[in-house]
This record gives C-alpha cells, structure tokens and sequence, in this order.
C-alpha cells in the first residue's frame, strides 16, 4: 500500500477531529455559562423566552418568567445568560443612555422639538383601494374565479 492511497482516510479523520473539537469546546463554554448563572440573572432560554433566574439547582432552574409566575426549566434548555443592561433592554424596552452630541454647526439648532423627536412608523399592513382593483384580472375575472361549465 502506498501513501496515495492511504491519504483520502488520513484526511476524512483528520476533518473528523477538528469539527468534534470545536464542537466539544463549544459544549464546555455553554456548560461554564450555565454554571455561573445566579439568582436575579436574567436569560434567554433556548425557545427564545426571556426570563429571570430565581433559583439554580443542579439539572434545573427556577425562571420568573412573569411577575408572580414561576416555571422549572433544565439548565441544558438556557440558551444564552444575559448582562442587566441587555436584559432591561430587550425585555423593558430600557435605553441606553445616549451621549451628549454636539453639533459641528449652529443649523441643527434652529429645528423645531417637534421635528427632532423620533417618529415611529405605521407598520400595520394597509390595503389601498387601487390595490383592490388590480386584483381583477384582464379578462374580467377576479383572482380564483373560474368559469362554470
């Protein structure tokens, strides 16, 4: 046997090891997060519920995931522990405090405080009545209409 033939399997094992080992790494440092969770963290859990932690045992955690409401998750189903900052961001909807900015010109300062406020837009979902009317189609029928025959 020569090494040419030998090669393709050294390859294939060597691919195998390098992708379990990152894979175990990233065990581990999901394993090490979890431990360091403590009561008042709070964290997101793996279907995306934000809670907080209100106890840790050994293969479960005690969440608030409402005031008054409590429900026992496994650790395993903790997907990421949350800093404070991003928790009352994400959850309460906290903004960071911005810094004070100011302008390289005087024209930014003759706006009006109206103009300078943050205007949210509509996103809820509006049918125009042009949009109504192209749903019928060139030769008359609506979409969906078929002839009875």
């Amino acid at each position: 046997m020569s090494i040419v033939t030998l090669l393709p399997f050294i390859v294939l094992i060597g691919a195998m090891f390098l992708m379990t080992r990152s894979a175990k790494k990233k065990q581990q440092a999901a394993a090490q997060m979890r431990d360091e969770m403590q009561p008042g963290t709070g964290v997101r859990t793996i279907g995306g519920m934000y809670a907080t932690v209100k106890e840790v045992g050994d293969e479960t955690v005690l969440l608030e995931v409402a005031p008054g409401t409590h429900a026992v998750y496994a650790k395993n189903a903790i997907g990421a522990v949350l800093d404070d900052a991003e928790y009352n961001r994400i959850v309460h909807g906290d903004e960071p405090d911005a810094e004070t900015v100011v302008p390289d010109d005087a024209s930014s300062l003759t706006e009006s405080a109206e103009a300078s406020e943050d205007v949210k837009p509509d996103l809820t979902k509006k049918v125009e009545a042009a949009e109504a009317d192209t749903a019928v189609e060139k030769d008359g029928k609506a979409d969906g209409e078929t002839e009875a025959k």
